[in-house]
């Protein structure tokens, strides 16, 4: 199909389909009755299970204080056609169909949602006792597991790593997280930054153990390759994600380096008619000159509002919708609340507000005299502050910014 396909005809009797029903793919369905498409929406996941968010898996469903956390979406009063528990094996694109386990499914516009997979522990697989935590049936799996407070090890000290400890610890087991790097978070964080975060585990009762990578999972115990060997009623493996793209394979969609689609500042992808949205995709943002790939929550609740508006005004001659967002997310970890919001990889100043040794802190980074990214720990109104800051691209004080007491909007550097 020609590209011309893809900007014409009106959305009345076309069909969307969407594939996956996390938070990306529920988003997209529903954006696109809110702005007025009077055509077909289907929206195919893979679990059988209602859609629901992904959050309060580690928290809330994880320790029994809920049984789920569907949406709370109307998707038959939507018009939204749900087909789950049906697995997409493949797409054409010179046909428009896709290839699922009952059939071939049509589409005149196709949105892929499909999210992102837990890596696995190579030598893990099938050894009783190793769990991932990422959809429902994880979790699921896992409270009795904490119920019972067995001895746990979590192999990853990163943001799920974390979120889980906290939650077993709060179950009452024991737990020990190993981590390959030298301190937490090393992914996602600098060293000096991430530092004061390893004090948090120990304050938690918890072990962390560094420069620690495994060597084997047995029944019972994971070794290291030191030789230790950690006794494990359960093992939890939280060592990142990539994006669920293998179905992918010999469609012509275009895949980047870590295997996500690559979409353009519209969230179209190489291919017409084909949008992508949330943790499967990348896209180029402007304000920090590369391409990001964000696996947070609030990239798949944004995200389907610019593809939805342009699937609606495709047919229109207004220009379409650029995604460019200031990235953001949550933690919940050991009793405090983090929050990000940016992109500091190419910041050249770094700037403390706060003693990161007490409860609340943030961290400010700066490109010149501009705010580019922001960790507030504990300090809320820094967070909602900072990323007006950083959409506005307002020149910043930098003196005034490390002043903790002053709120961040006061120290603009013309404050």
């Amino acid at each position: 199909m020609s590209e011309q396909r893809q900007e014409e005809g009106g959305p009345s009797g076309r069909r969307v389909v969407v594939v996956g029903a996390g938070m990306a793919g529920v988003q997209t369905a529903v954006a696109l009755r809110e702005q007025g498409f009077d055509g077909t929406v289907t929206l195919i996941g893979a679990e059988p299970h209602q859609p629901y968010d992904r959050p309060p898996l580690s928290k809330a469903v994880l320790l029994g204080n809920a049984e789920g956390s569907a949406f709370d979406v109307d998707f038959e009063g939507l018009g939204i056609e749900l087909v789950l528990g049906r697995e997409v094996g493949g797409l054409r694109p010179a046909d428009h169909e896709l290839d699922t386990e009952a059939g071939p499914v049509p589409y005149d516009v196709l949105v892929l949602a499909t999210g992102a997979e837990p890596i696995r522990l190579p030598g893990a697989e099938g050894v009783p006792g190793v769990h991932l935590l990422r959809t429902l049936d994880d979790a699921e799996r896992l409270r009795p597991v904490l119920a019972r407070q067995h001895d746990i090890v979590v192999v990853g000290a990163g943001w799920i790593g974390a979120e889980f400890a906290t939650a077993a610890r709060e179950a009452g087991c024991a737990v020990t997280v190993v981590e390959a790097a030298g301190r937490p978070l090393a992914g996602a964080l600098p060293a000096e930054v991430a530092a004061p975060m390893a004090a948090w585990y120990a304050d938690s009762g918890i072990e962390l153990r560094t420069h620690a990578r495994v060597e084997r999972v047995e029944p019972g115990a994971v070794v290291l390759e030191d030789g230790s060997r950690l006794p494990a009623g359960a093992v939890v493996v939280g060592i990142g994600a990539r994006p669920a793209t293998a179905w992918l394979a010999g469609s012509g969609v275009a895949l980047g380096a870590h295997r996500e689609v690559v979409a353009d500042v519209h969230l179209r992808t190489s291919v017409p008619d084909v949008y992508a949205v949330g943790d499967c995709a990348s896209f180029p943002s402007g304000r920090y000159g590369e391409r990001l790939l964000v696996h947070h929550w609030d990239n798949a609740l944004q995200g389907p509002r610019t593809v939805a508006t342009n699937i609606v005004g495709a047919a229109t001659d207004e220009p379409l919708a650029v995604y460019d967002p200031v990235p953001y997310f949550w933690s919940e970890q050991f009793g405090r609340f983090v929050q990000y919001a940016g992109h500091h990889a190419d910041a050249d100043r770094v700037l403390w507000r706060g003693d990161p040794s007490g409860p609340a802190w943030s961290v400010c980074w700066l490109r010149g005299d501009r705010l580019v990214a922001l960790l507030a720990v504990g300090r809320a109104r820094d967070l909602a502050q900072g990323k007006r800051l950083i959409q506005a691209g307002t020149p910043m004080n930098p003196r005034l910014l490390a002043d903790p007491a002053r709120p961040l909007k006061a120290a603009t550097a013309v404050a």
